[in-house]
């Protein structure tokens, strides 16, 4: 009897795993609508730079403006081996700039002619990070299903699918100008039932995950858009958000693409307190078969509690580690704390940390009450 569930279970996990190669194949090669028309005309290719020219750099304090001259040696592609040059415009601002040196590799953009054999210009994008990345992708990969086994394949899948799901779909649609929130939650739903079922199986424990998470995404959003109306924050604070309305997307709703992204980044941590707390209903349960569900309610509870303590401290980490520059200014100036808390930039971030907050704390009670009454029968 056991050895037929344990094959259907597995069957089942198969199934799913061909069901996202096909359909992650699909995304790999589905246009998102704004691929550029002239790529023909332009190549990007791995290079090195051979010398540089800096008597146009001008130094003023600790910035450089003015532009380096480079020489650059292409590494691969159609004109592999060619030298070009290059100019490496400065703006002072260090978050943009970039500083080359002689034997640094580059990523190139190379302007073709019509005929496609000679090279109009070249211009140098920034340092040459693929074969890094690459590398410490690879470490990942052999670490998760080396500690994992066949649930760290199942969650390797998980990991690109959920991807290709923000890159393929999500983004465009925002771009495009469909709801941020419809489709947000729309997306996160099926992740969320595509991530639970995959590593928690077909299973109770894996129904039990998933209305719990769902609940908790649901809370996170409607409190999302309650108290983002309250506080009064567009959804330009956050970085580059402007920029889109001057490229040619003054049509976007910056704010509700705010609010979505507030519960799209805590729904991974809400999938983790579902999963932690119906898994360990689970093996409650499956120890003890006569379990009441009251019990089994309680043991959830108790679980949730020590998982969402430390929960939420890791969203408070999170969230303001990559504002830890602006505090320190503010600091600095010596700018009055009650100042600093109502600077729209922090209480955007105070929002979307006690938001996930909210999330997290009540998606433990939910799904402890939901893994009572599906594992006691109910």
């Amino acid at each position: 009897m056991n050895r037929t569930i344990f094959q259907s279970l597995f069957h089942a996990d198969t199934y799913l795993i061909l069901f996202l190669i096909v359909i992650m194949s699909v995304l790999i090669y589905l246009p998102t609508g704004f691929e550029q028309n002239n790529d023909q005309f332009s190549s990007r290719v791995k290079g090195r730079i051979t010398a540089v020219d800096n008597k146009e750099v001008m130094q003023m304090e600790i910035l450089k403006t003015g532009e380096q001259r480079l020489r650059v040696k292409i590494l691969e592609g159609d004109f592999k081996g060619d030298i070009v040059t290059a100019t490496n415009h400065l703006m002072g601002r260090m978050e943009f700039d970039k500083i080359f040196k002689a034997g640094d590799k580059v990523l190139v953009v190379l302007n073709k002619d019509e005929t496609l054999k000679e090279i109009i210009n070249a211009s140098v994008v920034d340092h040459y990070r693929i074969n890094t990345e690459l590398i410490l992708l690879g470490l990942f990969i052999l670490l998760l299903i080396a500690f994992g086994g066949w649930t760290g394949v199942k969650a390797l899948f998980s990991f690109v699918f959920t991807g290709l799901v923000i890159w393929k779909i999500l983004i465009p649609g925002f771009l495009k100008g469909y709801n941020p929130i419809l489709i947000s939650l729309i997306a996160v739903i099926f992740l969320t039932a595509v991530i639970i079922f995959l590593v928690g199986g077909f299973s109770k424990k894996g129904c039990v995950a998933f209305l719990g998470a769902i609940s908790g995404v649901v809370i996170t959003g409607i409190l999302s858009i309650t108290f983002g109306n309250a506080f009064y924050i567009h959804g330009a604070v956050k970085p580059f958000s402007e920029t889109l309305l001057y490229s040619g997307f003054a049509h976007l709703k910056l704010t509700d693409i705010f609010y979505a992204g507030i519960f799209l980044s805590s729904s991974g941590a809400v999938m983790d307190i579902a999963m932690d707390i119906s898994a360990s209903q689970h093996e409650l349960h499956k120890n003890n078969p006569e379990m009441k569900t009251r019990s089994i309610i309680k043991s959830g509870f108790a679980v949730g509690k020590s998982v969402v303590g430390t929960m939420t401290t890791t969203l408070l980490l999170a969230y303001s580690g990559g504002f830890t520059a602006l505090l320190m200014v503010f600091m600095a100036q010596g700018t009055p704390f009650i100042n600093i808390v109502n600077m729209n930039y922090v209480s955007a971030e105070f929002l979307h940390t006690m938001v996930g907050s909210f999330g997290l704390v009540l998606v433990a009670p939910f799904t402890a009450i939901i893994g009572g009454w599906i594992y006691g029968g109910k």
